[in-house]
């Protein structure tokens, strides 16, 4: 359909489409800067420069760890693509920063899905879609497996008092989805980004193993990645808490704020309270928790998407079908 639209008003909705994602983008990062309910700004600046946040060593550090966060990502990315059509690394960049920028104030981040795809042909954005969706999907069986793990064990660590009424009704709702689900699969109506169920397995199914087994890792490595960044921080914080502990309440962390549907825009909302939550068992004082989660979204949330708005603002669609 969008084909069918004569060339300039096509390069005229694209320019709108461009200025609206740099303009929701751009108001995102000053709201949740400066309008934080849950952290002062000023306390937040006071507090990095107490802890000697910024210092040489320190900065280059973490920045080198949140390269290498999208580094992992890129690849996969590269990697996934290549298995219908060959790109460098630098368009896997470009797709993957812009695809994050575009994705800031949709619901689930699915405006990345759009934003990839857009980078095809007609021919190539089914398949997009699809291999964009098993990008997430292993990113998310990894932070379960590592989050399920991290949960058991706090609760068993730590006395944590639970509702055990809401969590048996929330289990009942879980097993009711489930059944829900399998009866899908066997109707074949029930779809995923558009496609059918039964559709997206047999896609899934004939992709080579080595490419699965590669994003997979891959998944692992950035998982591995940016849950030690967050434990240097709480070092550079003064925290004083050993690795395994630490990770034990990253990954619930993690998991717990991926398991909630959310807006982009309040995913930082989201993990700094069950970050909160979940280090007061520690006896980490909030302020430090809030500090720590909101320099983890600068540097792997928000500095990504000022570079992808640059990709943003240089789009242009493919001029030719391949």
């Amino acid at each position: 359909m969008f084909e069918s639209i004569p060339y300039k008003t096509k390069q005229f909705l694209i320019a709108i489409i461009k200025l609206s994602i740099i303009v929701g983008a751009t108001y995102y990062i000053y709201n949740k800067l400066l309008s934080n309910p849950k952290l002062n700004f000023s306390e937040f600046a006071s507090f990095l420069v107490k802890n000697d946040t910024f210092s040489v060593k320190n900065v280059l550090f973490l920045l080198f760890l949140s390269i290498f966060n999208w580094f992992f990502e890129i690849l996969k990315w590269q990697k996934l693509v290549n298995s219908i059509k060959k790109i460098t690394f630098f368009e896997a960049l470009e797709q993957s920063l812009g695809g994050h920028t575009a994705s800031l104030i949709t619901p689930n981040r699915i405006g990345d899905y759009g934003a990839k795809s857009a980078y095809y042909s007609r021919t190539h954005r089914k398949q997009i879609v699809l291999l964009n969706l098993l990008a997430n999907m292993n990113q998310m069986a990894v932070t379960t497996l590592f989050g399920i793990l991290g949960l058991v064990t706090f609760y068993k660590t730590y006395e944590m008092e639970l509702n055990y009424y809401k969590i048996s009704r929330f289990l009942i709702i879980i097993c009711a989805v489930g059944l829900f689900t399998i009866f899908g699969v066997k109707q074949s109506k029930v779809k995923i980004k558009g496609f059918s169920i039964e559709r997206v397995i047999n896609y899934l199914k004939n992709i080579p193993y080595k490419i699965h087994r590669h994003t997979f890792l891959l998944s692992v490595f950035r998982y591995a990645t940016f849950s030690f960044q967050f434990y240097l921080l709480l070092q550079i914080f003064g925290v004083d808490i050993d690795y395994y502990t630490a990770m034990v309440a990253i990954s619930s962390m993690y998991f717990l704020s991926s398991i909630i549907p959310t807006l982009a825009a309040f995913d930082v909302l989201i993990k700094t309270s069950a970050a909160v939550f979940l280090f007061s068992f520690l006896d980490i004082d909030e302020l430090t928790i809030l500090s720590v989660s909101t320099t983890m979204w600068l540097l792997n949330f928000i500095l990504p998407s000022v570079f992808g708005s640059y990709f943003v603002i240089n789009f242009q669609l493919p001029k030719t079908e391949d």
